[in-house]
């Protein structure tokens, strides 16, 4: 019987106990442990079996949203930033010595985050495929979006893992897949937009018929999908879409898609930046979130503008109005340098 197989029953046989202390992101529900992801994200996409049953054995682990799996020595190893086996090994011991009103996190886990957090977004990014002729081309297109303005941040993939809440059942669903990065360009998490697979309709604005299409997972606090290189100028909003329907028409101007509003107002920029565009969602966490963003802006010594759309977001009033209405309507509200730099001509 090898080490290795031995400490992994050990632990399955402490299951919960280890997934307390080791992933004290997540919460037991019924005979799991759900967490985000096996670096401790907060999330519900991970889920660890707690007791052996009929779908298998204590211990075992599967990510729904990348597919990875393993066992507890998997959490040891990822959570403590643990590469040899002989490190895993030795916390694992250490672990199963310690008395049970001791098992409560102990590490850091800020500290742990980092590059293994993004190891699975890393991954399944890699795994997807170019946009052109896929799901995700249509999906944009009926949004009224230029696929091409896209390219570097956007990969679509055709059978990507979701599991609904409240529930450890995985399904297989196409999927839209952004790259979250920093503002050196690593990738620190993913966010999947799920996908009809009978392609676009309006009433769902061609997302999938699921209760969560979209979701996101990895670092995300202070990153955003990044469109274009950012030197002096930047645009940055909540949602996806809603940024490349500015960028539809403004296609070479850099911008910054931070995923909700609280992210939004915690976003990060180079320190070459002199100017931010902030684009405003038409809702009270909206408004705050770029009132919030702008603040920063301007205690760091960036302008900060305001672009505001004419209806809920700018992917709202690309689709009702065209691409020209929207060039038009930004060409009032941008500097005119920036304006004759950035707008499309090719619309007039």
């Amino acid at each position: 019987m090898s080490d290795a197989s031995e400490l992994a029953r050990r632990l399955a046989r402490e299951a919960e106990a280890v997934c307390r202390h080791y992933l004290s992101n997540g919460r037991r529900q019924g005979r799991y442990w759900l967490v985000g992801d096996i670096g401790n994200t907060p999330g519900r996409s991970l889920f660890v079996r707690l007791h052996t049953s009929s779908k298998g054995p204590a211990g075992k682990w599967t990510d729904a949203a990348t597919g990875e799996h393993g066992d507890l020595l998997d959490i040891v190893a990822a959570t403590c930033g643990l590469h040899s086996f002989r490190e895993v090994a030795e916390e694992a011991r250490r672990f199963l010595k310690l008395p049970r009103w001791q098992r409560e996190p102990t590490i850091d886990l800020q500290a742990a985050q980092g590059p293994r957090d993004s190891k699975a977004a890393h991954r399944l990014f890699a795994m997807a495929q170019p946009l052109s002729g896929t799901l995700g081309e249509v999906y944009l297109r009926g949004r009224g979006i230029d696929p091409l303005v896209s390219t570097d941040a956007l990969r679509f993939h055709p059978r990507c893992y979701y599991r609904p809440d409240d529930t450890t059942q995985v399904e297989t669903w196409p999927a839209l897949i952004a790259a979250v990065t920093n503002v050196n360009g690593r990738i620190t998490g993913i966010h999947r937009t799920w996908l009809d697979p009978d392609g676009y309709d309006d009433r769902r604005l061609g997302k999938a018929p699921i209760d969560t299409p979209r979701r996101a997972m990895g670092d995300l606090l202070g990153n955003a999908v990044r469109f274009g290189n950012v030197d002096d100028v930047l645009a940055a909003g909540e949602g996806i879409e809603t940024m490349l329907s500015l960028r539809t028409v403004l296609p070479s101007m850099p911008m910054a898609a931070a995923l909700s509003a609280n992210h939004l107002a915690a976003l990060l920029w180079p320190a070459s930046l002199r100017r931010l565009y902030v684009a405003v969602d038409a809702d009270p966490a909206g408004h705050a979130a770029a009132k919030a963003l702008a603040a920063r802006a301007v205690e760091a010594g960036v302008d900060a503008i305001a672009l505001s759309s004419r209806l809920k977001d700018f992917n709202d009033d690309l689709r009702a109005f065209g691409a020209t209405s929207l060039r038009e309507a930004l060409s009032g509200q941008l500097l005119p340098d920036d304006a004759a730099r950035f707008l499309d001509v090719t619309l007039a």
